[in-house]
């Protein structure tokens, strides 16, 4: 067996990285989105990297993991400690997350608003708009957006990973998807974020 490679990328975050395992992180299902140690708890793996007490952060995507390190904590030290958790993890084959958790696991597909029937049209255009458009744009940069829902015009979005916690995320959600949702979906006023 070779010996596994992850590679790492910058963020437009400059307190998380992108570590890429060179195969699927999670086959199937949304992305995860840790923002503590009790939420790890469903994860080993996420536990783990808590566990080294410098993250602040880690979320899941289909391909990477992103880990955010807390406030003081240097890359230079974490780096190497995080790709021993991931190597670890992954040339062990355990799973991501423990036997027994997955019904607890709460998949929030649904909008967080009652939506107008009438505006179902409407809103399963800014629905496509956003999974071929807006995620892969910000999956590379190791976050990712979820609808929430539609109301009187204004859209509602979710940031998750490294988008989250990134000052430009805001300025991105209006300027960029704002634009582009009003430009195919004119009954688009505004986007928010949830």
């Amino acid at each position: 067996m070779h010996p596994m490679l992850i590679e790492t990328e910058t963020t437009p975050n400059p307190a998380t990285l992108k570590f890429l395992p060179g195969r699927a992180v999670i086959e199937s299902g949304p992305p995860r989105d840790f923002a503590d140690a009790d939420e790890a708890g469903a994860s080993p793996l996420a536990e783990a990297l808590f566990g080294l007490g410098d993250v602040a952060g880690v979320f899941y995507g289909r391909d990477f993991i992103a880990v955010t390190a807390g406030e003081g904590a240097d890359w230079r030290d974490l780096k190497p400690q995080v790709l021993s958790i991931l190597l670890d993890h992954f040339s062990s084959q355990a799973p991501l997350f423990k036997a027994g958790t997955a019904g607890d696991i709460h998949i929030d597909d649904g909008a967080d608003w009652a939506e107008d029937p009438e505006d179902a049209d409407i809103v399963a255009q800014i629905k496509e708009l956003i999974d071929t458009r807006v995620r892969p744009a910000v999956a590379n940069d190791g976050g990712d957006i979820v609808y929430r829902g539609f109301d009187k015009g204004v859209v509602y979005l979710a940031m998750h990973g490294a988008c989250s916690g990134c000052p430009s995320s805001t300025a991105t959600l209006k300027q960029g998807i704002e634009q582009l949702l009003k430009h195919y979906v004119p009954e688009v006023t505004e986007v928010r974020a949830a």
